[in-house]
């Protein structure tokens, strides 16, 4: 059964409870699909009178901030062993390909890859965790959680609502189009994200077998 025909046999409350408890799941670390929930709900929110969109979007923004500030603070205590368990237990989501990328994007970006993270699936998972292995102020990473989950959640929400009902009749008559480019936007991302995996990958391997620079001799007085 398609998800979002599962959630049309659901009452509402369940919609918004489940709809924030899988983000909020996701951000705090665990490989779920919490964007296709949000998108199959706000479908359905634009088919169906029964579902609020305003409401849906306010517990996809609960469960993004509550997750990841829970990832947070999972991270900040586990520290790198932490991630070293789940790389042996999640290999296909946080293997040391994608931890190493995950840590290239918070070296170079900081605080704006917890915010732009949250519309990358490979550091939606990874931004809270991460932030607290790293050790990034709470102060800076509470700001890019709250300003990137009200507008990836709250923003998802907003347009996916307003397309299904602008578009319905549209996909209706051409699903088979909406079909084949949803697969070919999908295929193009995970073929950029995986290029950009083993470049990280790689980059880290060789930080790691590059040996130290031997001390500058000391001066030699007359």
């Amino acid at each position: 059964m398609h998800i979002q025909e599962w959630l049309e046999t659901i009452p509402a409350v369940s919609v918004y409870l489940l709809v924030g408890l899988v983000i909020g799941l996701e951000s705090l670390g665990v490989p779920l699909p919490g964007e296709v929930i949000l998108v199959s709900a706000a479908l359905l929110a634009s088919q169906q009178g029964h579902i609020d969109p305003v409401v849906l979007g306010l517990c996809a923004i609960a469960g993004a901030i509550v997750g990841d500030s829970i990832g947070y603070a999972i991270g900040r205590r586990g520290g790198k062993p932490l991630l070293e368990r789940l790389g042996r237990r999640f290999p296909k989501h946080f293997g040391p390909q994608h931890v190493a990328l995950a840590e290239r994007s918070f070296e170079k970006w900081g605080m704006w890859a917890v915010f732009f993270g949250r519309f990358v699936a490979l550091l939606r998972i990874f931004a809270g965790p991460l932030a607290g292995v790293l050790r990034m102020p709470y102060w800076k990473f509470l700001i890019a959680n709250v300003l990137g989950g009200i507008l990836w959640a709250g923003g998802t929400t907003a347009v996916i609502y307003t397309v299904g009902i602008v578009a319905e009749p549209w996909l209706k008559r051409f699903s088979w189009l909406a079909l084949v480019a949803a697969l070919l936007i999908g295929l193009a991302v995970t073929l950029v994200l995986r290029v950009r995996m083993r470049k990280a990958a790689a980059a880290a391997r060789e930080a790691e077998n590059e040996p130290a620079a031997a001390p500058a001799p000391a001066a030699v007085s007359d």
